[in-house]
């Protein structure tokens, strides 16, 4: 379960850069800096989207680093182009990629503990509880941000392909 879970968020990790790409043709053909969708929120009171990328890359990292009993790897949070972002992007997918699926063995045995969160967690309500929902609102929060400014990103980006095969 942890790594097929760690993989799914992975692959919605992800589809991020086709939003970035997409955002990229949309600046283009509106004839805009698409620098100017780096910082950009929702809300007064939230993350721009360079924050809600790296967020995601966090959770999964994290999520992948600590169900298999390592220590995540640092980023800096130094990114300020969407080709920054998209670096980030491919080294979170390369850690998680790295992870041997039997290191998740003990997954459910192992204790993690968050920063915000008083107390500890098993492992288990650990991806259930912060990982996933914190990964997929993040990527939700990429995708709202684009999608409002104009992006056009849709539903099937959102979910990225599916592995489908014929009957």
């Amino acid at each position: 379960m942890y790594a097929q879970a760690i993989a799914q968020c992975a692959q919605a990790v992800r589809a991020i850069e086709t939003y970035l790409d997409k955002a990229e043709r949309c600046a283009n053909a509106k004839k805009f800096d698409v620098a100017i969708l780096l910082s950009t929120r929702l809300a007064p009171d939230m993350g721009g989207l360079l924050y809600q990328i790296q967020s995601a890359c966090d959770y999964l990292k994290g999520g992948a680093a600590w169900l298999s009993g390592q220590q995540p790897p640092r980023h800096e949070d130094n990114e300020q182009t969407l080709d920054e972002a998209r670096v980030r992007i491919r080294k979170t997918i390369d850690f998680v990629q790295s992870v041997a699926v039997d290191r998740y063995a003990e997954a459910a045995n192992q204790i993690v503990k968050v920063s915000w969160v008083p107390g500890k967690l098993t492992g288990e309500n650990y991806l259930l509880q912060i990982v996933i929902p914190n990964v997929y609102f993040h990527i939700a929060m990429v995708y709202a941000i684009l999608r409002t400014n104009g992006v056009d990103v849709g539903k099937m980006d959102f979910i990225g392909p599916v592995n489908a095969f014929d009957a």
